[in-house]
């Protein structure tokens, strides 16, 4: 058995694809809509389905905003340098919301970013914890 995906409703369907292919450097890997049930589906990642786990962008047409409620945590993406990444996520135009730097009660170095649906992104830079992300 493996993670296939994670499915993110989003309420852009372009603004989401725009973020997380321009912005985070995933790629758009495949779409399509389902008129029959009003809904798109986006699939993106860093690597083919068959090869990695990826996120399913759900777009509800017409449905602009979700309530994220209080049990949704977050994506976590390995990156080389996290400094850096949240460096190229300001000058793309993305929101940074935690800086990076060690997390509170240890030495891995982390960050979060935020997309433009809300969900959270944390980055955790690649060698500084007890395990490969």
């Amino acid at each position: 058995m493996r993670v296939l995906h994670t499915m993110l409703r989003v309420g852009n369907l372009e603004r989401a694809i725009d973020f997380y292919t321009q912005v985070l450097g995933m790629r758009l890997l495949r779409q399509k809509d389902y008129p029959d049930g009003k809904f798109t589906l986006a699939f993106v990642g860093y690597d083919t389905e068959d090869k990695t786990a990826v996120l399913e962008l759900t777009y509800n047409w017409g449905v602009e905003k979700y309530d994220l409620g209080s049990g949704y945590g977050h994506i976590a993406i390995e990156v080389d340098d996290a400094y850096k990444a949240c460096a190229a996520v300001i000058a793309k135009g993305g929101r940074v919301t935690r800086p990076a730097g060690p997390m509170k009660h240890g030495t891995t170095v982390i960050a979060f970013v935020e997309d433009p649906d809300g969900y959270k992104i944390e980055f955790i830079q690649r060698g500084t914890a007890g395990h490969s992300a």
